[in-house]
């Protein structure tokens, strides 16, 4: 009897937890709000530069709260529920009306349209992700994350700027980009999380290295280093699961050859 009333004081207790509202993790995703809200104004008056930057920087603060949560083990639904209502705002809407008003607007109703379907693939991914967290998590994020998504939108701005694009630009190519990104981001196909890196021991410092080398890059050209590695992480995907098809393919084959 003991037993089960401590059993059942310690569910209570972890229950209690997961509703309490933890000001630190909060702080992190209200700053990633505000980056949010302040792109979506900048947008709205013409600054595109400012709206990418700040998109971006929200990109920052989003990976920073969660990664506080679990450091101080202040993981709550609350944070969770905030953070992806966050989370559509900094990378739903503000990366769709950045793109639509700075290069999809002549293209009229493909152009909104366009647009609209970036923020419903976001709000779909958010609440897919968040059912995935109510039991246990696949390593690998399931679909395109949408920080992500918005950093490949943002960057694409930054990187056009430095090309000599000032002010709005008409590429199909950029309304391709929105339908791709809005296509992989409800997709089953996997992309390497950074949540829970796996290095341990000697590989730990060829990380530090690796993350020291990358920094350099950045500071650099940071238009044009930023806007590789999100074409890099969106293209992985997709080329990873071909590589993963063929590979089972070929392997299929040989067993059937074995077998003859």
């Amino acid at each position: 009897m003991r037993k089960e009333n401590q059993e059942n004081n310690g569910l209570e207790a972890c229950d209690h937890s997961q509703r309490m509202i933890h000001p630190l993790p909060c702080l992190f995703t209200t700053a990633s709000l505000l980056s949010g809200f302040y792109a979506i104004i900048s947008a709205i008056n013409g600054n595109f530069f400012n709206a990418a930057v700040a998109i971006i920087v929200a990109g920052i603060f989003d990976g920073l709260d969660g990664r506080v949560a679990r450091l101080t083990k202040t993981t709550s639904i609350f944070g969770m529920e905030f953070d992806s209502l966050s989370d559509l705002v900094s990378f739903g809407v503000a990366p769709a009306l950045l793109a639509y008003l700075w290069a999809l607007e002549p293209y009229g109703r493909y152009g909104w349209l366009a647009a609209f379907l970036y923020v419903a693939t976001t709000a779909l991914r958010l609440a897919r992700f968040n059912s995935l967290s109510l039991d246990k998590a696949p390593k690998d994020f399931v679909g395109l994350p949408c920080p992500a998504a918005a950093g490949m939108i943002a960057t694409t701005v930054l990187f056009s700027r430095y090309l000599g694009a000032t002010e709005t630009v008409k590429h199909v190519s950029i309304l391709l980009l929105v339908y791709l990104l809005s296509y992989l981001m409800v997709s089953n196909i996997r992309y390497v999380s950074f949540k829970h890196p796996a290095a341990k021991g000697k590989k730990t410092f060829q990380v530090t290295v690796a993350i020291v080398l990358l920094l350099i890059l950045v500071a650099a050209e940071p238009p044009v280093t930023l806007f590789v590695i999100g074409l890099v992480y969106v293209l992985s995907g997709p080329f990873s699961a071909a590589y993963r098809t063929m590979h089972k393919a070929e392997k299929g084959t040989k067993e059937q050859e074995n077998t003859i």
